[in-house]
């Protein structure tokens, strides 16, 4: 029998009025906010992530840093791992099952054609609008000019993460400077802007297209990560504070918990919550260890399962940087979708892993197949064996002897290795 998160997701396929495609078109979606009665208008302090790699952890970090101030948040993210209620933080909890069954009838009674993230999008907002939270974080999907989350007319603050060639299939012109621009041409004129650590190249380009827009702009020079004997500092004009999380185990990570203290400190949260909060912070699907489960209880204890939901070549570098440091035999487990880099980003790991099992993504149609990843991996030099699941993996590779077993490349298969354990 389907979990109820599958129950809500096959709803939302079922339903012929809202599109699987992608296509961004803002028109659609303020129409519905109109006939709602403009429910965005409700929320305050909302913040925007808007990127390529880094939206999750930064959004997820300022939520934790908010929360040890005793303020409230309403977070919007995607994907989810195990549950659809994931995508809904609504102060105290996720938004039930039943909520969000209620708020996809009363979308579908708008009978306005959407495509499912703008009908996940309205769920959001509809129920965020319920509460009166301190503020509502809120992570764009792949753009930024005309994605559904674009639709706040006062933004608070407005964060720009890491910018790379991911989803250069939804752009016409297939250029890292159209990506770019997409995700940063329409920043509004009236926020606080916060961009983060990008290449030489691009930070030149988004400093080029934000010199016209009015609102107050604080790049990354305006605070350091440093790094000193595997410990990593926070450090701005004025503030000083040591990352001490055991939860943590990658630099790509640690940059983007530096970007929210910095925005956090600007909000006016002191140095002491955030310190109370770093402890708590944890990201699933980002260098996570899985030590109990079904999964866990298959593997000698002399093996260690690890999942990284990485995906582009920025966000494999991290991984990649990670398992160098590391002294046991590594196998890997690759999936990945199919409008990804493949190539560029599966290289990054040759010498890393003694061999890449390359498996497919449960229930998810562009998923690459296992044989095509494989032919990839084999022209990079990679030892590489293709298989139909992580079980058959496992029945292959687990022995008494010590290892890690990394299943990356792919958020939506962490989930399903979540869901599995």
């Amino acid at each position: 029998m389907p979990s109820q998160s599958t129950s809500l997701y096959n709803l939302l396929a079922k339903k012929k009025q809202f599109k699987k495609t992608v296509n961004f078109d803002l028109k659609r979606i303020k129409d519905a906010l109109n006939k709602l009665g403009n429910p965005e208008r409700k929320l305050k302090n909302v913040i925007n992530v808007i990127g390529s790699d880094g939206k999750y952890s930064v959004l997820n970090s300022l939520k934790y840093f908010i929360e040890e101030n005793k303020q409230t948040t309403s977070a919007y993210i995607s994907p989810s791992l195990k549950d659809i209620k994931e995508r809904f933080w609504m102060g105290s909890n996720y938004l039930s099952h039943n909520e969000i069954k209620k708020s996809i009838y009363k979308i579908e009674g708008l009978k306005i054609q959407l495509t499912i993230f703008e009908v996940l999008t309205l769920i959001y907002i509809i129920n965020a609008s319920k509460y009166d939270n301190d503020y509502n974080l809120v992570e764009a999907g792949a753009l930024f000019a005309k994605d559904s989350t674009n639709v706040f007319d006062f933004p608070l603050i407005q964060v720009v993460v890491n910018i790379n060639k991911q989803h250069l299939n939804f752009v016409k012109k297939k250029t890292i400077n159209e990506i770019i621009y997409q995700k940063v041409g329409f920043l509004s004129n009236f926020t606080n802007i916060y961009i983060g650590k990008q290449s030489p190249k691009n930070g030149k380009r988004i400093k080029s297209i934000l010199k016209k827009n009015l609102s107050k702009k604080v790049y990354s020079s305006n605070w350091k990560l440093i790094e000193k004997k595997k410990n990593f500092f926070f450090k701005d004009k004025n503030t000083f504070i040591h990352l001490k999380t055991k939860n943590i185990n990658s630099k790509g990570l640690f940059d983007n918990i530096a970007m929210a203290i910095k925005i956090a400190l600007d909000i006016g949260i002191n140095k002491k919550k955030i310190y109370k909060a770093l402890p708590k912070l944890k990201f699933e699907g980002r260098i996570q260890y899985i030590y109990s489960g079904k999964l866990r209880k298959k593997l000698d204890p002399n093996e260690k399962l690890l999942i990284d939901g990485c995906h582009s070549t920025v966000s494999g570098k991290n991984l990649s940087d990670y398992l160098k440091t590391i002294q046991s035999p590594k196998y890997g487990v690759w999936s990945m979708m199919k409008n990804k880099e493949p190539s560029n980003f599966i290289k990054q790991f040759k010498g890393v892993f003694k061999k890449v099992y390359t498996i497919p993504i449960n229930g998810e149609k562009n998923s690459m197949s296992p044989e095509m990843l494989a032919k990839i991996a084999k022209k990079n030099d990679i030892n590489v064996s293709s298989f139909n699941s992580f079980e058959e993996v496992l029945k292959k590779i687990s022995t008494k002897d010590k290892k890690i077993i990394c299943v990356f490349g792919s958020l939506y298969q962490c989930g399903n290795i979540l869901n599995k354990n």
